[in-house]
């Protein structure tokens, strides 16, 4: 038996009025994921435990089965590991975004958030950029006295590590969660090393926004990169091992380095596929490829699509959507097709972290729906895929109960 675990990020949704108050998973296409609820179990989950943070972070380290209430210490310590970046005691991460702000003479904070990834800035374009702004000598002096260090990444998502700071009771805030509001109402506040991150990125605007490579951008239509925004701070982390708890080898096909952080964390193999983007323009069979190979040597693999999350952040309802079918039409129907084809047994698990809200464009916490389905069992449910049909079906209380209900462990049942 071999187990598949597909997250689509952010897929999940309220039910929104340009749809006739139907969700983006109830008028999309997605006949393979109704196949398997039609013949598996679908049901809902709850993966952010409460009182903690809505976000992919504390969601898919539930789905992994590592209990964010008692491992969690921020997002950026998980995504850093990615990099091979070893935190020391007292050192502290965080997210260094990419950011548009909006086009005024008024002061930083009284400007609007435009983006949360400077209009989903490419690769090598950010770290050109990011390179520039901590080359440049007085951000650099400031840099370096805040004990400051930034790790490029081929996206908008930096990385940085402070040494020397107290950060007790500093509040930084997801930029995502806030799209389109005043930007000072959500500026690190609570200590006084917020003070210090907050002039950073006060000067970073000065120094970013009229560089020539944003003027560049301007210039060919695109939003500019010209600020940068802390926040998913964390200190160093432990995470159990994946195979320990559940004697299954297992490989994690994502573009996103909080997945695989997560992976390298919890001793599963990281696959990298060449053109994966975590947009919505990525290299869907490359990840199939990838996951089909990976299951030859593991028992279990693990493909995640970012693409629904980023389209709703961007205000891309029709992007949304687009990630849905594609995650559907381009990887789980052609992982369940090939698996059948070459006779192997296998049990997938299929399901949204978090919802992403089309209304808000930042996420939540509620329940997602999420279906199971053996190759070697009907249900003949006749359902379809859903959160309306996820709330017909069992209710999972803890995300960290999935890993046991995929490779039926006896430990939980549905």
């Amino acid at each position: 038996m071999k187990y598949i675990l597909v997250i689509g990020d952010g897929m999940a949704d309220n039910p929104v009025p340009q749809l006739g108050n139907k969700t983006p998973l109830e008028v999309t296409n997605i006949p393979n994921m109704d196949r398997m609820a039609a013949h598996g179990v679908i049901g809902s989950v709850l993966n952010v435990p409460h009182g903690l943070p809505a976000g992919s972070d504390t969601a898919i380290l539930s789905i992994f089965g590592c209990d964010p209430n008692e491992c969690y210490t921020g997002r950026a310590p998980l995504e850093v590991a990615a990099e091979g970046i070893a935190l020391k005691p007292g050192n502290v991460a965080m997210r260094c975004n990419m950011v548009t702000y909006e086009d005024t003479e008024a002061p930083l904070e009284e400007k609007r958030i435009l983006s949360h990834s400077a209009g989903s800035i490419e690769g090598d374009e950010s770290i050109a950029i990011i390179k520039a702004l901590f080359q440049d000598e007085e951000f650099k002096a400031a840099a370096e006295k805040a004990g400051l260090t930034v790790y490029p990444s081929p996206s908008f998502r930096h990385f940085a590590v402070q040494t020397g700071a107290d950060v007790t009771g500093i509040k930084l805030i997801p930029p995502h969660d806030h799209l389109g509001e005043i930007a000072g109402g959500y500026f690190p506040s609570g200590c006084a090393d917020a003070d210090v991150l907050r002039d950073l990125m006060v000067l970073a605007h000065r120094k970013l926004n009229h560089h020539p490579l944003n003027e560049r951008r301007r210039a060919q239509g695109k939003m500019p990169a010209n600020g940068i925004w802390f926040w998913a701070e964390g200190t160093a982390v432990e995470l159990p091992n994946f195979v320990k708890n559940y004697g299954k080898t297992g490989a994690v096909i994502s573009a996103v380095p909080l997945c695989q952080g997560i992976a390298r964390l919890t001793g599963l193999d990281r696959i990298i596929v060449e053109g994966a983007t975590g947009e919505l323009e990525t290299n869907y069979e490359g990840k199939v490829s990838a996951a089909l190979e990976a299951l030859k040597t593991h028992d279990f693999a693990a493909v995640h699509l970012e693409a629904p999350d980023e389209c709703t952040h961007n205000g891309d309802l029709p992007g949304k959507m687009k990630a849905i079918e594609y995650l559907d039409s381009r990887i789980i129907g052609p992982i369940m097709d090939k698996l059948s084809e070459a006779g192997v047994d296998y049990r997938m698990l299929v399901l949204s972290d978090h919802k992403t809200l089309t209304s808000t464009r930042g996420h939540d916490g509620d329940p997602v729906p999420f279906v199971i389905y053996d190759s070697t069992a009907d249900t003949a449910s006749g359902a379809g895929f859903s959160e309306s049909w996820g709330e017909r079906g069992p209710y999972v209380d803890a995300g960290v109960k999935l890993m046991d209900i995929l490779f039926e462990t006896g430990k939980w049942t549905l």
